[in-house]
């Protein structure tokens, strides 16, 4: 019971909703998920079980492609379509809004920027999310972080009255929160902004396209996907007996996290070379204990 499942994840459903329907469908507790999903997103979940769960933080840290619709001339508390208006704009405000000064405001938030996450978010604060504190009525500020937007698509740009719909592609780094960009470019036009549709296309590696709803999911090894995490060396049976017993081997071929795969393409381990007693060695940072998953 060691492996992955990659959930199309339903609208008006949290990630841990999600979580709980696997546990009961594989009879097991130890199943967690790779990047939160707010309830009214939709698209890519990734699933660890057993083993998987110890991979999960590998998979957190990639690059994900999300496809969103941003609404300009108001603004909620919680900078999606599911929270109370805070903002509106005046109807002359919004008709001189342009395309180009759309373009123009989101092309800013291209490559390394600070982004101040919704207060309304999963990030932990003194232990607890921080959107439970919001929603119990504690005023909270999240420090900016860094991220990382590799590509902004704009789709299209629909104009309704005195409203203005986008739909943007982005591509970007781990800790990205597409609700602030809606947010964020609200703000830079005066008019304010907020998300009102998201849906995740790719947790790297895995695609849409890999997923399937959470009844029709079918577990995928370990070992069937582990070349799309890491570069895999094939071990021998006395270095299988070493790792297992959180022993070093020879150094890997290459610097990095790289896993061991035996001759049966089971996978054992991850391994990371370290300079022990001035020897280059591959140690054991993660071992798959019965090494037959």
């Amino acid at each position: 019971m060691d492996g992955f499942l990659l959930i199309d994840k339903a609208g008006e459903m949290t990630s841990h909703d999600v979580v709980a329907i696997a546990r009961k469908s594989l009879n097991t507790r130890k199943i967690g998920h790779a990047g939160t999903l707010d309830p009214m997103a939709t698209g890519v979940l990734v699933l660890g079980v057993g083993i998987g769960t110890r991979l999960l933080p590998y998979i957190t840290d990639g690059k994900k492609t999300y496809n969103a619709t941003i609404l300009l001339g108001s603004a909620t508390h919680t900078d999606d379509k599911e929270g109370n208006v805070t903002f509106t704009a005046k109807e002359d405000v919004m008709m001189a809004i342009s395309n180009e000064m759309i373009l123009s405001e989101l092309e800013k938030f291209k490559g390394k920027i600070k982004q101040k996450p919704s207060t309304v978010s999963a990030i932990k604060i003194d232990g607890k999310s921080a959107h439970v504190r919001v929603r119990a009525g504690e005023i909270i500020d999240i420090p900016e972080r860094d991220i990382v937007i590799d590509e902004i698509l704009v789709n299209e740009i629909r104009r309704n009255h005195s409203m203005i719909e986008i739909d943007i592609s982005v591509t970007c780094s781990a800790g990205t929160y597409i609700r602030a960009i809606a947010r964020d470019l609200g703000n830079a036009l005066n008019c304010g902004g907020h998300l009102i549709a998201l849906r995740r296309t790719l947790v790297s590696p895995f695609s849409l396209a890999q997923c399937k709803s959470i009844n029709d999911a079918q577990l995928i090894p370990v070992a069937d996907v582990i070349d799309k995490l890491f570069p895999v060396r094939t071990i021998n049976s006395a270095e299988k007996r070493e790792i297992l017993f959180g022993r070093s081997i020879d150094q890997n071929p290459v610097p990095g996290v790289v896993a061991a795969i035996c001759n049966d393409l089971h996978f054992v381990a991850l391994l990371e070379n370290k300079n022990i007693n001035a020897n280059i060695v591959a140690s054991p940072i993660l071992v798959n204990s019965t090494g037959e998953k």
